[in-house]
C-alpha cells in the first residue's frame, strides 16, 4: 500500500462545508467519524481513490435522517479499524467512550494497538499526540457548533511516519 492522504471529518449533521468538500477531492480517502445527518453528505465527498469510510454517531438514527435515506444507516458500523501504511487507524464516534473527562485515556485503553484513534461527538477540534495511540477529533465539519468555524484534519499515513495537518475555516453565513 502506498502513502495515503486521508481527510478526517465528523459532526456534519446533514451539511458539510463546501471548503471541506473541495479538500476531500485532494485526498485519497475520506473518513467520517459520525453524526453524518444524511446520506447526501457522504455522496458529496469525492476523494481521488473514491473510498469514503463512515461510522454511525449517536444522531445517526432513523428518526433523525430523512426518511428516504434512512435505509443507508443499516450499512454504517459503529466503529471501524483500518490498516494503513505504518499502522492501524480506529474510527469511532466517541459517544460510547464516556464523558469528556478521561475520554482520551479510555480510548487509548480500549485501542492500545492502534497508531491513532479518530472520534467526533464533542464538535471540538483536538489533535492529542502526547501519547500512543494519538487521539484525533476533527471538530465539526458542518454548520452546527463549530466553535470557531468548520474544521477537519488531514492524516498523511506513510510506512515510515504519520503526520496530521489541521484545517479550520472561517464561519460562513447561511447561503454562502
Amino acid at each position: 500500500m502506498s502513502d495515503l492522504r486521508i481527510l478526517l471529518l465528523a459532526d456534519t449533521h446533514g451539511t458539510v462545508d463546501g471548503r471541506i468538500v473541495q479538500l476531500a477531492r485532494e485526498c485519497d480517502w475520506v473518513i467520517h467519524a459520525g453524526d453524518i445527518g444524511r446520506a447526501a453528505v457522504l455522496t458529496a465527498l469525492e476523494p481521488r481513490q473514491g473510498r469514503v469510510i463512515a461510522v454511525r454517531g449517536n444522531n445517526d438514527s432513523i428518526a433523525k435522517w430523512p426518511e428516504h435515506e434512512a435505509s443507508s444507516l443499516e450499512t454504517l458500523p459503529f466503529s471501524a479499524e483500518l490498516s494503513l501504511p505504518g499502522g492501524t487507524l480506529v474510527v469511532v464516534h466517541g459517544d460510547r467512550a464516556g464523558g469528556a473527562a478521561g475520554r482520551h485515556a479510555r480510548l487509548r485503553h480500549h485501542h492500545p494497538t492502534a497508531r491513532a484513534v479518530v472520534y467526533g461527538h464533542s464538535h471540538r477540534l483536538v489533535c492529542d499526540q502526547t501519547a500512543s495511540p494519538w487521539i484525533l477529533n476533527p471538530g465539526a465539519a458542518g454548520r452546527s457548533r463549530t466553535y470557531g468555524g468548520p474544521s477537519c484534519l488531514v492524516l498523511y499515513a506513510a510506512e515510515a511516519a504519520w503526520r496530521v495537518e489541521i484545517f479550520r475555516f472561517a464561519p460562513q453565513h447561511p447561503g454562502k
